[in-house]
């Protein structure tokens, strides 16, 4: 793997760990809209490859392999979160969910229903929940990458390994695992049967036995609750 003056030979790197990055992007893929390419993941993820090669050192104690493979899942996180994937009008539409969400459950101190999102909303529960379809195609994102939404860029890098990067990791990582206790029942056990047990879209709707479009509904409802919560923290925060 390394040439004749001691550096490490790109060719034969690239052809060892193709296997993980495919492997990664497979992962990655399963649980994302059926618009993302897996070899758009893969593309990134090599890319990741090409940087962890650059960057390597072998003095910090930790494996080459290690070290790839958190870039490289860092690099497709990134790409995930670059995208724009929605319109701005539903863009628009999802910050108001967020705000209807976070004013209801302000004044209320409990979790918004869903009547009572749509009526914030000035709209019927048919019309809130396609809202809510249209929506969801946009946060169906693995954990880190919901962990990291609304991190300023540079902030908490998932490609980065610093002490700060850490702590900021931590932190927001409690905030959301303490939200999604405070989720109702049903949302908590989808966002369980998601991001724990990494079950898809289909086998979430057989165990709560409803359709996957009401999956996704339950789901874009859940990380608008999320977003609305983490919003609030980092204010009381400031």
């Amino acid at each position: 793997m390394y040439t004749a003056r001691g550096k490490i030979d790109q060719g034969d790197m690239l052809a060892e760990y193709y296997p993980l990055v495919r492997r990664q992007a497979l992962t990655l893929q399963v649980r994302l809209p059926a618009s993302i390419e897996l070899d758009d993941l893969i593309q990134a993820g090599t890319v990741g490859l090409l940087e962890a090669m650059g960057r390597f050192d072998s003095s910090q104690g930790a494996s080459f392999a290690t070290f790839a493979s958190q870039r490289i899942r860092g690099a497709m996180l990134d790409e995930l979160r670059n995208r724009d994937w929605l319109p701005r009008s539903v863009r628009r539409n999802a910050r108001a969910v967020d705000e209807a969400v976070r004013r209801l459950e302000q004044h209320l101190g409990r979790p918004a229903e869903e009547t009572e999102i749509a009526a914030e909303l000035d709209m019927d529960l048919a019309t809130y929940r396609q809202l809510l379809n249209d929506t969801n195609s946009g946060h169906l994102l693995p954990f880190e990458a919901l962990l990291a939404e609304g991190v300023e860029p540079g902030v908490a890098d998932a490609t980065m390994d610093t002490p700060y990067k850490q702590l900021i990791d931590q932190q927001k990582r409690q905030q959301l695992v303490e939200g999604i206790e405070a989720l109702p029942e049903r949302e908590k056990l989808l966002m369980a049967l998601y991001y724990q047990e990494e079950l898809n879209l289909k086998e979430i709707g057989v165990v709560m036995g409803v359709t996957e479009s009401r999956v996704c509904q339950l789901h874009s409802q859940a990380v608008s609750r999320l977003r609305s919560r983490l919003a609030e923290q980092g204010d009381e925060e400031d």
